[in-house]
């Protein structure tokens, strides 16, 4: 095999076959691609794309180039992957729900990106939890409590960790063929059965437009299901937040007040989990209707909270999380509400820009080695059509110091639109992809 052979096809628009994807992978995890040839792969496959088959032979061989595992457990292993938004937490509502029905959930996840926040961040905000750890630690704690949220292994498609930083700094992120093998190389190698996508869509999304959405998303199920994993993927709303709180210690207190049973605390929030956590089980079998009605009764009687307790403190976190949360979240020295300038609706809100301005007050990271804040962020976010009046708050505010809570105020007051009429209401699930 010779890399320069295989990028020479890829620029001439021609399909490398299974064996020279397989090498071609094999060589980005061992140092026998450079990271020059790396770039050149990347920006070839941007430009000229790559064919449905060889999509899923990239996938597959990026899977295989670490380690795969395989489980023996007594019980369905299945998993969900978001694209990325605003207030989405729903991975710490779903895992635990999802065990209370009997599923096991290895979920591995990622840290923030862009102007969205990274479930492992949300984690890593419970005072001692350690989110990254080792395939023993992940199997039995996957096996004892019946889900785990961490973070990829080394050995987790290495080949997927060397590709994604070069695509990071060629300008090649956005090729919808690498998004699909870079998703589901790491997703496949955690040995699941079946896999809901979630793909949002809107203001705050990275997907903007619905054909945008519908593309990312029959790319990620055609893809999936060819390389034998049951997939099927729901288009989301994400011109609003989906919960009302922003940042990371902020976003797991609406989540623990979910879990402990008050659905109006988000309501957006419990509902979409329930439908990917039904979606989800249906794949493995069970009927979709019936399957919500067990998420749905997972989260009120307090058995998914007791799951996620457990979790947690297996992790390294505190033992009574779910009785004393509130004591044990990170709290910022600041916090005010930001008023409505005039009397209204709720016409359009930037997620893009809300999430930036959490970014900013330190809820995220501008670059790579910066230190995140789990205390910042913002709650109590108004949503789409709703009516203030002049002075009502459009959110509170939590921030570590002053200038950073004057400069989120005037970033907030820009991306949240108060106009005379109401808005045309969105559906909450705007497409199903099977």
């Amino acid at each position: 095999m010779d890399a320069r052979a295989i990028l020479l096809k890829v620029r001439e628009g021609q399909t490398p076959d299974t064996e020279e994807l397989r090498w071609f992978a094999a060589g980005l995890a061992n140092g026998q691609v450079s990271d020059a040839q790396a770039g050149a792969f990347a920006m070839a496959v941007l430009l000229n794309g790559i064919t449905p088959a060889a999509r899923v032979g990239l996938t597959m061989a990026m899977r295989d180039s670490g380690d795969v595992m395989a489980w023996d457990l007594p019980g369905p292993v299945l998993d969900k992957h978001s694209t990325g938004g605003i207030g989405d937490c729903v991975s710490l509502i779903l895992a635990p729900a999802l065990a209370a029905c009997g599923v096991f959930v290895p979920m591995i996840s990622g840290r923030g990106l862009g102007h969205t926040g990274g479930t492992l961040d949300k984690m890593e905000s419970i005072p001692g939890l350690v989110a990254q750890t080792d395939e023993d630690s992940l199997r039995r704690i996957t096996r004892d409590v019946g889900c785990i949220i961490a973070g990829a292994t080394g050995q987790i498609a290495p080949a997927d960790k060397k590709l994604y930083a070069v695509r990071d700094v060629t300008s090649t992120v956005e090729s919808i063929d690498l998004i699909t093998a870079s998703i589901l190389s790491k997703k496949l190698a955690a040995g699941l059965e079946g896999l809901v996508l979630d793909v949002k869509v809107g203001t705050g999304a990275f997907m903007k437009t619905p054909d945008e959405a519908r593309a990312l998303a029959r790319s990620l199920v055609d893809t999936a299901n060819g390389a034998g994993c049951s997939t099927a993927a729901m288009i989301t709303d994400m011109n609003e937040p989906l919960a009302p709180s922003l940042g990371n210690a902020l976003e797991v207190a609406i989540c623990m007040e979910v879990l402990a049973g008050n659905r109006t605390a988000a309501p957006r929030l419990h509902d979409l989990t329930v439908a990917l956590g039904g979606r989800l089980m249906a794949l493995s079998g069970e009927a979709e209707g019936e399957s919500e009605e067990r998420m749905d009764v997972a989260i009120a009687s307090g058995r998914a909270m007791e799951i996620f307790a457990k979790m947690v403190s297996e992790m390294g976190g505190p033992p009574d999380l779910d009785r004393d949360w509130h004591t044990h979240l990170a709290k910022a020295p600041i916090v005010g509400d930001v008023p409505s300038p005039r009397s209204g609706y709720v016409s359009n809100i930037d997620g893009e820009a809300l999430g930036l301005a959490v970014v900013h007050l330190g809820g995220g990271r501008l670059v790579e080695s910066d230190k995140i804040d789990p205390a910042v962020g913002l709650s109590e976010v108004v949503g789409r059509g709703q009516w203030v009046e002049k002075g009502d708050p459009i959110c509170t505010l939590h921030a570590r110091t002053e200038d950073k809570a004057t400069q989120a105020a005037h970033a907030i007051l820009k991306a949240v639109t108060i106009g005379e009429t109401a808005p045309e209401s969105l559906p909450l699930v705007h497409e199903r992809i099977d």
